[in-house]
Protein backbone atom coordinates (compact mmCIF):
# COMPACT_ATOMS: atom_id res chain seq x y z
CA UNK A 1 0.00 0.00 0.00
CA UNK A 2 1.19 3.36 -1.14
CA UNK A 3 1.87 5.64 1.82
CA UNK A 4 -0.24 8.93 2.35
CA UNK A 5 1.49 11.75 3.36
CA UNK A 6 0.33 14.14 5.86
CA UNK A 7 1.22 17.37 8.30
CA UNK A 8 0.10 17.20 11.88
CA UNK A 9 -0.31 20.92 13.11
CA UNK A 10 -0.98 21.65 17.19
CA UNK A 11 -0.21 23.75 19.72
CA UNK A 12 -1.25 22.84 22.95
CA UNK A 13 -2.58 24.75 26.08
CA UNK A 14 1.24 25.76 26.95
CA UNK A 15 1.50 27.98 23.83
CA UNK A 16 4.36 27.11 22.97
CA UNK A 17 4.41 26.98 19.42
CA UNK A 18 2.80 24.85 16.56
CA UNK A 19 4.50 21.42 16.36
CA UNK A 20 4.78 20.57 13.11
CA UNK A 21 5.19 16.68 12.17
CA UNK A 22 5.29 15.59 8.28
CA UNK A 23 4.53 11.89 8.37
CA UNK A 24 3.61 8.99 6.08
CA UNK A 25 0.67 6.83 7.27
CA UNK A 26 -0.54 3.10 5.93
CA UNK A 27 -3.25 0.64 7.35
CA UNK A 28 -6.16 2.40 9.18
CA UNK A 29 -6.53 0.50 13.04
CA UNK A 30 -4.53 -2.38 13.85
CA UNK A 31 -1.91 -2.25 11.04
CA UNK A 32 -1.85 1.23 11.49
CA UNK A 33 1.91 2.56 10.53
CA UNK A 34 3.29 6.11 10.93
CA UNK A 35 6.86 7.30 9.48
CA UNK A 36 8.31 10.62 10.78
CA UNK A 37 9.59 12.48 8.27
CA UNK A 38 10.37 15.64 9.45
CA UNK A 39 9.16 17.88 13.23
CA UNK A 40 10.06 20.89 13.79
CA UNK A 41 8.38 23.71 16.63
CA UNK A 42 8.13 26.88 15.24
CA UNK A 43 7.53 29.67 17.97
CA UNK A 44 4.65 32.09 17.81
CA UNK A 45 5.40 35.19 17.53
CA UNK A 46 5.79 37.05 20.71
CA UNK A 47 3.59 39.61 20.29
CA UNK A 48 0.52 37.28 18.99
CA UNK A 49 2.24 34.34 21.75
CA UNK A 50 1.18 37.02 24.55
CA UNK A 51 -2.18 38.07 23.20
CA UNK A 52 -3.11 33.94 23.15
CA UNK A 53 -2.31 33.81 26.23
CA UNK A 54 -3.96 36.88 27.59
CA UNK A 55 -7.47 35.15 25.76
CA UNK A 56 -6.75 31.73 27.07
CA UNK A 57 -6.51 33.80 30.78
CA UNK A 58 -9.57 35.46 30.40
CA UNK A 59 -9.03 38.98 28.72
CA UNK A 60 -12.17 40.02 27.23
CA UNK A 61 -11.55 41.26 23.34
CA UNK A 62 -13.81 42.38 20.77
CA UNK A 63 -15.22 39.98 17.63
CA UNK A 64 -12.90 42.11 15.83
CA UNK A 65 -9.58 41.20 17.60
CA UNK A 66 -10.92 37.75 17.66
CA UNK A 67 -11.15 37.71 14.04
CA UNK A 68 -7.89 38.97 13.73
CA UNK A 69 -5.85 36.65 16.14
CA UNK A 70 -8.31 34.02 14.46
CA UNK A 71 -6.39 34.98 11.09
CA UNK A 72 -2.93 35.46 12.29
CA UNK A 73 -2.55 31.95 14.25
CA UNK A 74 -4.13 30.25 10.78
CA UNK A 75 -1.40 32.50 8.77
CA UNK A 76 1.80 30.80 11.11
CA UNK A 77 0.39 27.41 11.00
CA UNK A 78 0.30 27.94 7.15
CA UNK A 79 3.85 29.18 7.17
CA UNK A 80 4.66 25.94 9.53
CA UNK A 81 3.00 23.53 7.36
CA UNK A 82 5.18 25.33 3.75
CA UNK A 83 8.25 24.99 5.99
CA UNK A 84 8.54 21.51 7.17
CA UNK A 85 8.27 20.33 3.46
CA UNK A 86 11.13 22.09 2.57
CA UNK A 87 13.50 19.16 1.07
CA UNK A 88 10.57 16.34 1.12
CA UNK A 89 8.10 15.52 -1.20
CA UNK A 90 4.90 17.85 -0.85
CA UNK A 91 1.82 16.76 1.70
CA UNK A 92 -1.36 15.49 0.43
CA UNK A 93 -3.13 16.26 3.58
CA UNK A 94 -3.17 18.49 6.54
CA UNK A 95 -4.48 17.99 9.98
CA UNK A 96 -4.62 21.03 11.98
CA UNK A 97 -5.90 21.11 15.99
CA UNK A 98 -5.13 24.97 15.99
CA UNK A 99 -5.05 26.60 18.99
CA UNK A 100 -7.21 26.08 21.98
CA UNK A 101 -8.60 29.59 23.66
CA UNK A 102 -11.13 28.34 25.44
CA UNK A 103 -12.83 25.00 26.81
CA UNK A 104 -15.99 24.27 28.64
CA UNK A 105 -16.41 20.58 29.62
CA UNK A 106 -20.24 19.48 29.48
CA UNK A 107 -22.08 19.13 33.07
CA UNK A 108 -22.80 15.54 32.90
CA UNK A 109 -25.02 15.58 36.04
CA UNK A 110 -27.79 18.52 34.08
CA UNK A 111 -30.35 16.54 31.93
CA UNK A 112 -32.73 18.78 30.80
CA UNK A 113 -31.99 20.74 28.99
CA UNK A 114 -28.64 18.22 28.27
CA UNK A 115 -25.46 20.15 29.13
CA UNK A 116 -23.48 20.59 25.66
CA UNK A 117 -20.02 21.11 25.91
CA UNK A 118 -17.82 24.16 23.86
CA UNK A 119 -14.47 23.84 22.97
CA UNK A 120 -13.19 27.08 20.55
CA UNK A 121 -9.89 26.49 18.54
CA UNK A 122 -8.48 29.27 16.70
CA UNK A 123 -6.71 28.93 13.18
CA UNK A 124 -8.89 28.61 10.49
CA UNK A 125 -8.79 25.30 8.32
CA UNK A 126 -9.96 27.29 5.52
CA UNK A 127 -7.08 30.05 5.41
CA UNK A 128 -4.21 27.07 6.13
CA UNK A 129 -5.63 25.49 2.87
CA UNK A 130 -5.51 28.16 0.23
CA UNK A 131 -2.05 29.04 1.62
CA UNK A 132 -0.49 25.69 1.72
CA UNK A 133 -2.94 24.74 -1.56
CA UNK A 134 -3.18 21.32 0.62
CA UNK A 135 -6.30 19.97 1.91
CA UNK A 136 -6.87 20.74 4.96
CA UNK A 137 -8.84 19.09 8.15
CA UNK A 138 -9.39 20.99 11.12
CA UNK A 139 -11.80 21.66 14.07
CA UNK A 140 -11.39 18.07 15.47
CA UNK A 141 -13.32 19.02 19.08
CA UNK A 142 -16.84 19.95 17.91
CA UNK A 143 -18.07 16.67 16.19
CA UNK A 144 -17.36 14.70 19.74
CA UNK A 145 -19.07 17.38 21.70
CA UNK A 146 -22.35 17.74 19.59
CA UNK A 147 -22.74 13.61 20.42
CA UNK A 148 -22.11 14.61 24.40
CA UNK A 149 -18.78 13.91 24.48
CA UNK A 150 -15.87 16.31 26.05
CA UNK A 151 -14.05 16.61 22.97
CA UNK A 152 -11.26 15.14 24.84
CA UNK A 153 -9.06 13.77 25.48
CA UNK A 154 -8.92 13.35 22.03
CA UNK A 155 -5.73 11.43 20.71
CA UNK A 156 -6.93 8.23 22.55
CA UNK A 157 -7.55 6.35 19.58
CA UNK A 158 -4.54 7.10 18.05
CA UNK A 159 -2.70 5.96 21.10
CA UNK A 160 -4.44 2.57 20.84
CA UNK A 161 -3.05 1.82 17.49
CA UNK A 162 0.36 2.92 17.68
CA UNK A 163 0.86 2.08 20.79
CA UNK A 164 -0.74 -0.87 22.58
CA UNK A 165 0.81 -3.93 23.68
CA UNK A 166 -0.01 -7.75 23.51
CA UNK A 167 0.44 -7.94 27.01
CA UNK A 168 1.10 -5.25 28.93
CA UNK A 169 -1.02 -2.67 30.42
CA UNK A 170 0.05 0.85 29.82
CA UNK A 171 -0.78 4.39 30.28
CA UNK A 172 0.01 6.80 27.38
CA UNK A 173 0.85 10.08 29.66
CA UNK A 174 0.57 13.56 27.64
CA UNK A 175 2.38 16.23 29.87
CA UNK A 176 1.46 19.50 27.82
CA UNK A 177 -0.37 22.14 29.69
CA UNK A 178 -2.38 20.15 30.68
CA UNK A 179 -1.32 16.43 31.36
CA UNK A 180 -3.92 13.48 30.02
CA UNK A 181 -3.88 9.90 29.62
CA UNK A 182 -4.74 7.10 27.84
CA UNK A 183 -4.82 3.88 30.03
CA UNK A 184 -4.99 0.58 27.24
CA UNK A 185 -5.35 -2.90 28.38
CA UNK A 186 -3.48 -5.61 26.36
CA UNK A 187 -4.73 -5.98 23.18
CA UNK A 188 -7.79 -9.01 23.21
CA UNK A 189 -10.91 -9.36 22.90
CA UNK A 190 -13.20 -6.36 22.91
CA UNK A 191 -10.17 -4.76 24.56
CA UNK A 192 -11.23 -1.20 22.64
CA UNK A 193 -13.78 -1.01 24.93
CA UNK A 194 -11.78 -1.30 28.30
CA UNK A 195 -9.59 1.84 27.54
CA UNK A 196 -10.03 4.79 29.86
CA UNK A 197 -9.28 8.48 29.29
CA UNK A 198 -9.52 11.69 30.75
CA UNK A 199 -7.10 15.24 31.55
CA UNK A 200 -5.34 14.42 34.86
CA UNK A 201 -4.69 18.16 35.92
CA UNK A 202 -2.13 20.72 35.36
CA UNK A 203 0.64 19.18 33.26
CA UNK A 204 2.95 22.40 32.87
CA UNK A 205 0.77 25.31 32.76
CA UNK A 206 1.14 26.42 36.58
CA UNK A 207 4.96 25.74 36.38
CA UNK A 208 5.35 27.44 33.45
CA UNK A 209 3.22 30.83 34.64
CA UNK A 210 5.32 30.60 38.19
CA UNK A 211 8.60 30.44 36.38
CA UNK A 212 7.60 33.49 34.18
CA UNK A 213 6.28 35.32 36.78
CA UNK A 214 10.03 34.79 39.27
CA UNK A 215 12.06 35.39 36.36
CA UNK A 216 10.08 38.71 35.00
CA UNK A 217 9.41 36.83 32.14
CA UNK A 218 13.39 35.98 31.07
CA UNK A 219 11.73 32.27 31.17
CA UNK A 220 8.99 30.48 29.84
CA UNK A 221 9.54 27.15 31.68
CA UNK A 222 11.74 25.46 34.21
CA UNK A 223 14.71 24.18 31.87
CA UNK A 224 14.63 19.57 32.79
CA UNK A 225 13.20 20.94 35.83
CA UNK A 226 16.42 22.44 37.20
CA UNK A 227 15.00 25.14 39.26
CA UNK A 228 12.67 23.11 41.04
CA UNK A 229 14.84 20.04 41.63
CA UNK A 230 16.72 22.64 43.53
CA UNK A 231 13.94 23.47 46.09
CA UNK A 232 12.19 21.10 48.59
CA UNK A 233 8.10 20.25 48.00
CA UNK A 234 6.23 20.93 50.61
CA UNK A 235 3.72 17.83 51.35
CA UNK A 236 1.20 19.67 53.40
CA UNK A 237 0.56 21.77 50.09
CA UNK A 238 0.00 19.64 48.36
CA UNK A 239 -2.08 17.27 49.89
CA UNK A 240 -4.23 20.94 50.51
CA UNK A 241 -4.48 21.53 46.74
CA UNK A 242 -5.40 18.09 45.73
CA UNK A 243 -8.44 18.54 47.55
CA UNK A 244 -9.55 20.67 44.85
CA UNK A 245 -13.02 18.83 43.03
CA UNK A 246 -11.47 18.29 39.79
CA UNK A 247 -9.31 15.43 41.23
CA UNK A 248 -11.98 13.14 42.44
CA UNK A 249 -13.98 13.48 39.72
CA UNK A 250 -14.35 10.15 37.77
CA UNK A 251 -13.79 10.38 34.11
CA UNK A 252 -14.32 11.39 31.40
CA UNK A 253 -13.23 14.41 32.36
CA UNK A 254 -12.04 17.47 30.57
CA UNK A 255 -10.01 20.55 31.96
CA UNK A 256 -7.93 23.69 31.05
CA UNK A 257 -6.18 26.80 31.73
CA UNK A 258 -9.94 28.14 32.83
CA UNK A 259 -9.29 25.66 36.03
CA UNK A 260 -5.53 25.63 35.84
CA UNK A 261 -4.21 28.91 34.58
CA UNK A 262 -3.33 31.92 36.03
CA UNK A 263 -5.88 32.60 38.83
CA UNK A 264 -5.21 28.93 40.49
CA UNK A 265 -1.85 30.22 40.66
CA UNK A 266 -2.29 33.07 42.37
CA UNK A 267 -4.20 31.20 45.31
CA UNK A 268 -1.39 28.66 45.27
CA UNK A 269 1.19 31.23 45.35
CA UNK A 270 -0.92 32.74 48.31
CA UNK A 271 -1.03 29.84 49.95
CA UNK A 272 2.74 29.21 49.98
CA UNK A 273 3.20 32.31 52.20
CA UNK A 274 2.80 30.55 55.09
CA UNK A 275 5.05 28.19 54.92
CA UNK A 276 8.20 30.53 54.10
CA UNK A 277 9.28 29.05 50.44
CA UNK A 278 11.92 29.98 48.56
CA UNK A 279 11.07 30.56 45.05
CA UNK A 280 12.56 26.70 43.99
CA UNK A 281 10.82 25.42 46.79
CA UNK A 282 6.96 26.70 44.88
CA UNK A 283 8.30 25.50 41.87
CA UNK A 284 9.47 22.42 43.94
CA UNK A 285 5.42 22.18 45.18
CA UNK A 286 3.86 22.83 41.94
CA UNK A 287 6.02 19.74 40.03
CA UNK A 288 4.95 17.85 42.96
CA UNK A 289 1.46 18.44 42.40
CA UNK A 290 1.51 17.72 38.83
CA UNK A 291 3.22 14.57 39.93
CA UNK A 292 0.75 13.32 42.48
CA UNK A 293 -2.19 14.54 40.72
CA UNK A 294 -1.21 11.80 37.24
CA UNK A 295 0.00 8.86 39.93
CA UNK A 296 -3.40 9.56 41.87
CA UNK A 297 -6.12 9.66 39.63
CA UNK A 298 -4.39 6.13 38.21
CA UNK A 299 -4.64 5.17 42.26
CA UNK A 300 -8.04 6.28 42.15
CA UNK A 301 -10.06 5.53 38.99
CA UNK A 302 -7.96 2.10 37.44
CA UNK A 303 -8.70 -1.09 38.25
CA UNK A 304 -5.15 -2.36 38.16
CA UNK A 305 -1.87 -0.08 37.47
CA UNK A 306 -0.43 0.01 34.64
CA UNK A 307 2.63 -1.90 33.90
CA UNK A 308 4.15 0.70 31.86
CA UNK A 309 4.00 4.42 31.44
CA UNK A 310 4.71 6.16 28.25
CA UNK A 311 5.56 9.88 28.93
CA UNK A 312 5.21 12.56 25.96
CA UNK A 313 4.66 16.36 25.29
CA UNK A 314 6.84 19.12 26.81
CA UNK A 315 6.65 17.56 30.13
CA UNK A 316 8.32 14.06 29.31
CA UNK A 317 11.59 16.44 28.68
CA UNK A 318 11.37 17.51 32.29
CA UNK A 319 14.15 15.24 34.52
CA UNK A 320 12.89 16.43 37.57
CA UNK A 321 9.28 15.71 37.14
CA UNK A 322 10.26 12.40 35.36
CA UNK A 323 12.51 11.58 38.40
CA UNK A 324 9.24 12.02 40.69
CA UNK A 325 6.68 9.95 38.68
CA UNK A 326 9.07 6.93 38.72
CA UNK A 327 9.81 7.05 42.20
CA UNK A 328 5.78 7.62 43.47
CA UNK A 329 4.82 4.84 40.46
CA UNK A 330 7.67 2.76 42.26
CA UNK A 331 7.94 -1.12 40.25
CA UNK A 332 6.03 0.46 37.43
CA UNK A 333 8.47 1.64 34.56
CA UNK A 334 8.38 5.02 33.24
CA UNK A 335 9.99 5.73 30.00
CA UNK A 336 8.96 8.22 27.01
CA UNK A 337 7.28 7.13 23.99
CA UNK A 338 10.34 7.68 21.93
CA UNK A 339 11.66 4.75 23.75
CA UNK A 340 8.91 2.88 21.78
CA UNK A 341 9.31 4.49 18.25
CA UNK A 342 7.14 7.30 18.43
CA UNK A 343 8.30 10.78 18.85
CA UNK A 344 7.69 11.86 22.86
CA UNK A 345 8.29 15.78 21.19
CA UNK A 346 5.60 14.93 18.41
CA UNK A 347 3.04 12.46 18.82
CA UNK A 348 0.28 14.94 19.17
CA UNK A 349 1.17 16.30 16.37
CA UNK A 350 1.45 12.91 14.67
CA UNK A 351 -2.22 12.31 15.80
CA UNK A 352 -3.92 15.31 14.76
CA UNK A 353 -2.31 14.09 11.28
CA UNK A 354 -3.89 10.36 11.49
CA UNK A 355 -7.12 11.82 12.44
CA UNK A 356 -6.81 13.58 9.42
CA UNK A 357 -6.18 10.74 7.42
CA UNK A 358 -9.09 8.81 9.21
CA UNK A 359 -11.33 11.85 7.92
CA UNK A 360 -10.31 11.76 4.84
CA UNK A 361 -10.85 7.54 4.40
CA UNK A 362 -14.78 8.21 6.39
CA UNK A 363 -13.12 6.14 9.91
CA UNK A 364 -14.44 7.46 12.86
CA UNK A 365 -11.45 8.96 15.16
CA UNK A 366 -13.11 9.23 18.77
CA UNK A 367 -13.19 6.66 20.81
CA UNK A 368 -16.42 7.24 23.40
CA UNK A 369 -15.40 5.23 26.25
CA UNK A 370 -12.87 8.23 26.51
CA UNK A 371 -14.42 11.48 26.08
CA UNK A 372 -17.69 10.76 27.10
CA UNK A 373 -19.51 10.80 23.48
CA UNK A 374 -22.75 8.15 22.66
CA UNK A 375 -21.36 7.26 19.79
CA UNK A 376 -18.24 7.23 17.24
CA UNK A 377 -18.33 10.03 14.61
CA UNK A 378 -16.09 11.65 12.00
CA UNK A 379 -14.25 14.30 13.36
CA UNK A 380 -12.69 17.50 11.08
CA UNK A 381 -13.82 19.72 8.83
CA UNK A 382 -12.83 19.23 5.31
CA UNK A 383 -11.13 22.74 3.76
CA UNK A 384 -10.78 21.77 -0.20
CA UNK A 385 -8.31 24.12 -1.80
CA UNK A 386 -10.40 26.84 -4.01
CA UNK A 387 -9.11 26.53 -7.36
Amino acid sequence: MQPTRVIGLMSGTSVDGIDAALVDITGTDIDLQVELLAGETYPYPPQLRDRILAICAGEAISMAELAEIDNAIALVFAEAAQNIQVGNTPATLIGSHGQTVYHLPPDKSQQNPPSIGYSLQLGRGTVIANQTNITTISNFRVADIAVGGHGAPLVSRVDAYLLSHDQQFSCIQNIGGIGNVTYIPPRSDNWLTKILAWDTGPGNSLLDLAVQEFSNGAKNYDHNGEWASAGNPCLPLVEKWLKQDYFHLPPPKSTGRELFGVNYLRQCLQDSQAYDLSRADILATITELTANSIVNSYCNFLQRMPDRVLLCGGGSRNFYLKNRLQLLLGKVTVLTTDDVGISAAFKEAIAFAVLAYWRQLGIPGNLPVATGANQEVLLGEVHQVQV
